[in-house]
């Protein structure tokens, strides 16, 4: 995807103008996108644990969201088409009329529906097979086909696993398919749902905390993990002046995406933070920005060690010592390949607002991290920010989103 970005630098401007439709979320935060600004500036929803799960062994904190159903066949699905029927609601275009151009749809999820069959596989290892229903729903569950099978869309569908930068990828796809010409609506989402699996491997890895996860703070001790989906409709300049009214007052457009790979570590970053600085970078000059053009970064921000202290140096380095920057992940937990589209919501909100909420979780710096995330509301001024994803492999995503008045 990088090298095909690199091309396109290249290539005709014709569809570089990418608009932000609309955009539709659910997350510990809020109920869509009304609800999560509310819940952005007064957090009310502390981490809980999924109802199923209450009495198990288990005691790590998670921020389950409880008010949302269980549903079958799959959980992730159901929270993926709660986002996308609310991005696409907010564009107001009826879909029989979006269905007359090529609409695209992309995925970022990293467990998705592969690891709700747990019993079965179990079955299927000790050869006692006694229904291929699960087998046969697992067939049935590809979340972006779906998608398209219920909107009748006709345009390029990809689901993109790229572990946590999985979100935030599948955006930057679905801007490159627009640039290109392949489609002139794109929309573009992620999505994933609590799973013990994950919740296991990250408590295994030694980055799981035991207590509500403090993003940046000198006492941080790693992630707690989170359920949710977000998603946003994309629109060629052509498209978006055929389709929007000529009097919406603020239009947002994604202005910048990158990508860089470390290839230094299976699951830690490079602590020079070569991968994401290659992609900041790279975002920054496909929007034609300099550093201090960016008002906020809304960082990746897990709450591990190594994470933090990467994020903050590098920031340091590239955007000097007065930067703003926030995690949000203190106030949804991790959602794998939810979070690169939601905190590209949520750097939506704050922009519009004009101000950042303290950064959730964390109270003090410690000594030797060069930089400390806003502590407390934080009024700017700017027209852009940056959402910064890091994944496990070394994979990293910068994404920029803007006003434009």
């Amino acid at each position: 995807m990088e090298h095909l970005a690199e091309q396109l630098d290249a290539m005709t401007t014709e569809h570089r103008t990418i608009y932000i439709a609309g955009c539709g979320c659910i997350s510990n935060a809020g109920d869509g996108c009304a609800e999560t600004l509310r819940g952005l500036y007064a957090p009310v929803n502390p981490p809980s644990m999924p109802p199923e799960w209450v009495g198990t062994t288990l005691k790590l904190p998670l921020f389950a969201l409880t008010r949302f159903p269980l549903h079958e066949p799959s959980r992730t699905i159901a929270l993926l088409e709660h986002a996308v029927a609310e991005a696409l609601a907010e564009t107001a275009v009826p879909i029989a009329k979006l269905r007359k151009y090529r609409v695209g749809l992309t995925l970022g999820t990293t467990v998705a529906c592969q690891l709700n069959n747990i019993p079965f596989y179990a079955k299927l290892r000790r050869n006692e097979i006694d229904t291929l229903e699960p087998l046969k729903r697992y067939l049935h569950l590809n979340s972006a086909d779906r998608l398209r099978e219920k909107y009748g869309f006709r345009g390029p569908v990809s689901i993109v696993s790229n572990a946590c930068a999985s979100g935030a990828d599948a955006v930057a796809l679905a801007a490159l398919w627009i640039e290109s010409g392949r489609c002139d609506i794109a929309v573009a989402s992620g999505a994933d749902e609590l799973n013990r699996v994950p919740v296991a491997g990250f408590h295994a890895l030694g980055v799981a905390s035991s207590e509500p996860c403090r993003p940046f703070d000198a006492d941080r001790s790693g992630l707690n993990l989170g359920e949710g989906a977000g998603a946003v409709v994309l629109m060629n300049e052509k498209t978006f002046r055929e389709l929007m009214p000529a009097d919406r007052s603020l239009r947002m457009v994604l202005a910048g995406y990158g990508q860089g790979g470390d290839a230094y570590h299976i699951t830690s970053p490079h602590s020079d933070g070569r991968g994401l600085e290659r992609a900041i970078r790279q975002a920054l000059a496909r929007a034609g920005l300099r550093p201090e053009e960016i008002a906020f970064l809304n960082a990746h921000g897990t709450g591990t060690r190594t994470n933090d202290f990467c994020e903050s140096s590098l920031f340091a380095r590239i955007f000097g010592p007065e930067v703003r920057f926030l995690s949000t992940k203190g106030m949804t937990g991790h959602t794998l390949g939810a979070a690169g589209v939601l905190e590209l919501i949520f750097s939506m909100i704050m922009l519009r607002e004009k101000r950042l909420p303290a950064s959730p979780g964390f109270r003090r710096k410690e000594e030797e991290m060069p930089l400390a995330p806003v502590a407390e509301e934080t009024a700017f001024s700017g027209h852009f920010a940056m959402s910064t994803s890091l994944g496990f492999g070394g994979c990293n995503t910068a994404l920029i989103v803007g006003e434009e008045e």
